[in-house]
């Protein structure tokens, strides 16, 4: 995606925020030119997906690119409402154990080309938050839920957990991404239509931050770098505009905003 967007955009100033497992689908934010400083923000954001898990049987990979790590398991006797409440349970923050077919680094390496090795590996345990779950269909073996998490999340990990929740051992079958933060996947530009006009203005990619409109002088002056001041009420990361455009991303404290990120052209 990324070198596709690259000759079409005639640049090489173009990063992704995030990648999608070989077998998902859905959005994929690209962030061009200076865009690509805002990077962190993007990638902080909570996620939506639409997945989907096959009850009764576990994998190696947690999901169905990976080998059963056992027989099936009948699951003929589970019931709608008992998978939903468990889902729910999901609720909240948690400790969550990776994948070991995972990017994550065990002990200077990636957990998936140890794991490829025949290595025995278990990456260790992330703080992740699941905001929102729920049950989209149930038509068993299969169970097709969405959910809302934090960066970081796995969703093979959260299949792979609901299968042993419920003793039957699980894997995700299928996986959409739909959103990440105010961005939708329904708004996006299949690869076939990218062009230089669906380039989207870069304050588009903050829309879950508070923007505040700068003046001619602050303009100028956070462009160069500098601090501006603002009221006390206002904390946290800060997208400032002018007009239409995005001058720099903020940090409010103690009643100033200090540029973090500078876009804006001196």
């Amino acid at each position: 995606m990324v070198q596709r967007a690259r000759r079409v955009l005639g640049t090489r100033a173009i990063g992704h925020t995030g990648t999608l497992d070989p077998f998902a689908t859905g959005l994929l934010v690209v962030l061009v030119g200076r865009a690509t400083r805002l990077a962190r923000y993007v990638e902080a954001e909570q996620k939506t997906y639409l997945a989907t898990a096959r009850l009764g049987v576990a994998t190696e990979t947690d999901d169905l690119t990976g080998r059963p790590t056992g027989d099936a398991v009948d699951v003929g006797r589970l019931r709608s409402e008992d998978i939903a409440r468990v889902l729910q349970g999901f609720i909240g923050t948690q400790q969550q154990r990776p994948p070991r077919y995972s990017a994550k680094h065990v002990d200077g390496e990636r957990s998936y080309r140890l794991a490829r090795r025949g290595v025995q590996v278990e990456p260790p345990e992330a703080t992740v938050t699941v905001h929102g779950l729920e049950v989209v269909r149930v038509a068993l073996p299969e169970v097709m839920f969405r959910a809302t998490v934090s960066a970081g999340t796995y969703l093979r990990a959260l299949a792979r957990d609901l299968g042993e929740r419920l003793g039957v051992g699980a894997h995700l079958t299928a996986l959409r991404r739909e959103a990440i933060g105010s961005l939708r996947v329904e708004d996006a530009v299949p690869l076939e239509r990218l062009s230089r006009e669906a380039v989207l203005p870069p304050r588009r990619a903050l829309g879950h931050l508070p923007a505040l409109e700068l003046d001619e002088a602050e303009r100028a002056a956070v462009s160069h770098g500098r601090a501006v001041a603002t009221g006390p009420e206002i904390s946290g990361d800060v997208a400032l505009v002018h007009g239409e455009d995005l001058v720099a991303v903020a940090r409010a404290e103690a009643g100033w905003l200090r540029p973090a990120v500078v876009l804006a052209a001196r």
